[in-house]
């Protein structure tokens, strides 16, 4: 193992959404980098149902950054990914297996020094499927605004672990 499991363990506990992006291009080697990693995200039956569509193109960032008024954050950021999850591919998990494959773009993102931003797509599906030509069984599960962080967020308070955990039942 690469670093002792506390090290582990802070760094996840050390990501913060970044809303705020210095203007630097993120290398194209990086981005591989990233979603190379994201290939490897768990998935049900390992149907890999994802699709990882990296936006950079000014006036596509900018229809997103418009779609719903939360994805502000694409208009300073270097680039966007957005992920897509083939439905026929995995009908009925496809929505959770692109929520995983996102989680680990934010988490290489993360340890390669990159901020990111979840962006919520599932209130505009049909938007994003036309201004990227998706086909219908294509179904956009998030949307990531991605740079390097002009910013340093402070953690936000958690639930304590008590006010969630149970053993064996739900005891409310």
């Amino acid at each position: 193992m690469p670093c002792e499991p506390d090290e582990l363990l802070d760094f996840l506990k050390s990501r913060r959404s970044i809303r705020k992006f210095k203007p630097d291009p993120v290398p194209r080697e990086v981005i591989e980098k990233i979603l190379d990693t994201a290939r490897f995200a768990p998935s049900a039956r390992n149907s890999q149902p994802w699709r990882f569509i990296v936006v950079d193109d000014p006036s596509i960032k900018e229809q997103f950054a418009n779609i719903h008024p939360w994805a502000q954050p694409l208009k300073n950021a270097p680039l966007g990914i957005v992920v897509v999850a083939d439905k026929n591919t995995s009908p009925t998990s496809y929505l959770v297996d692109g929520a995983n494959a996102t989680i680990y773009i934010q988490l290489a993102a993360h340890a390669l020094g990159l901020g990111t931003v979840w962006l919520q797509t599932l209130r505009n599906i049909e938007d994003i499927q036309r201004i990227l030509n998706l086909p219908e069984n294509l179904v956009p599960v998030a949307m990531l605004a991605v740079g390097y962080p002009d910013e340093q967020p402070k953690p936000k308070d958690r639930l304590p672990l008590e006010k969630l955990m149970y053993y064996n039942k739900y005891t409310p």
